[in-house]
């Protein structure tokens, strides 16, 4: 843990100053009023003794939406209830369906993006509350309600930040950004099927960053590197703080502001490392173990894969236009 913190400041430009770390009043306000609402879940899901309640891409969405106030995911409020319930209820009932789990990943993704689609909607974390039933293999309605509810409380709440009224809408998910997650998903389930690794088969975290990288224009190596750092940290946070507090909500009062400072560290906004350390809490005990290394090997694969992709898009635009 103490060489990632390292490695983390290392990769810091000389020329970046502190500034950038410290938060304002208002920034300050957002972090404790979303941390709240994470630890008011993970506190439910305590008193009623109900895993399934606890819900880590809440993390990520209350991240990006009340804290980050991302444009491209507070832009229209009313998806950011309609399209994580949507996936969630798409990956509850997949997860009934007799098939193997690698076969209900692909699957549920390949719906995630058609629904998705349909709602003209880029909201990445979509697709972790879709995975995550199918991962924990979520049984109980509980599940659901909770979606319902704490999606709806993220939505109220981007309504009463008003912030959504100076964001730009985002584009429509391009044909060729669908092509390319399915096919790159499809490789990554079928190669840790082949090994027999199928537990590995839906890191939701990794899926989200994935996704929101391949629609930008541009993604460079330590950009990458910044984005693994913050991945494999955040789990092996998650992960050891739960091996020393086997409770839920001490383990995400702890592991919550570690992931904080990590990006502070690294001095990037990215909401899905958020997910991982309530990710640990909820994992059968043969993903939690390995839930570092995965996370390692996905990100790589993911992130790795996406900077090569955007290197040879970038090359045969430039051969295109000089050509013309």
């Amino acid at each position: 843990m103490l060489s990632l913190f390292s490695f983390a400041k290392a990769s810091v430009l000389k020329g970046e100053t502190n500034h950038h770390m410290q938060l304002n009043t208002i920034e300050k306000r957002n972090y404790l009023i979303g941390f709240s609402l994470i630890i008011f879940m993970v506190a439910t899901a305590t008193f009623l003794n109900d895993f399934e309640i606890i819900l880590p891409e809440i993390g990520a969405l209350t991240a990006g939406t009340w804290i980050y106030q991302n444009d491209g995911w507070i832009n229209q409020p009313t998806k950011i209830f309609l399209a994580p319930s949507g996936t969630a209820i798409i990956g509850f009932l997949i997860n009934q369906l007799k098939i193997n789990y690698a076969q209900k990943v692909l699957l549920g993704l390949l719906l995630m993006l058609i629904l998705l689609k349909v709602l003209k909607s880029n909201l990445a974390p979509s697709f972790a509350t879709g995975l995550l039933p199918i991962i924990i293999n979520a049984t109980h309605w509980s599940f659901i309600i909770a979606i319902l509810i704490f999606t709806s409380i993220l939505m109220i709440g981007v309504l009463v930040q008003g912030g959504y009224k100076q964001t730009v809408p985002s584009t429509s998910i391009k044909k060729h950004h669908m092509l390319v997650f399915t096919i790159m998903a499809a490789v990554w389930v079928g190669t840790v099927w082949f090994f027999g690794f199928s537990q590995m088969a839906a890191i939701p975290p990794v899926m989200v960053v994935f996704f929101e990288v391949l629609q930008k224009p541009n993604y460079n190596w330590r950009m990458a590197c910044k984005h693994f750092i913050a991945l494999v940290g955040a789990a092996t946070i998650g992960v050891l703080i739960h091996l020393i507090f086997s409770s839920w909500l001490l383990s995400a009062l702890i592991a919550l502001p570690l992931v904080f400072l990590l990006l502070q560290i690294l001095k990037i906004k990215l909401p899905a490392a958020f997910a991982f350390p309530l990710l640990a809490l909820v994992l059968p005990k043969n993903m939690f173990h390995m839930l570092p290394i995965t996370a390692i090997l996905a990100t790589t694969f993911f992130l790795g894969s996406m900077v090569l992709f955007k290197k040879i898009v970038s090359i045969n635009q430039t051969s295109s236009n000089f050509n013309n």
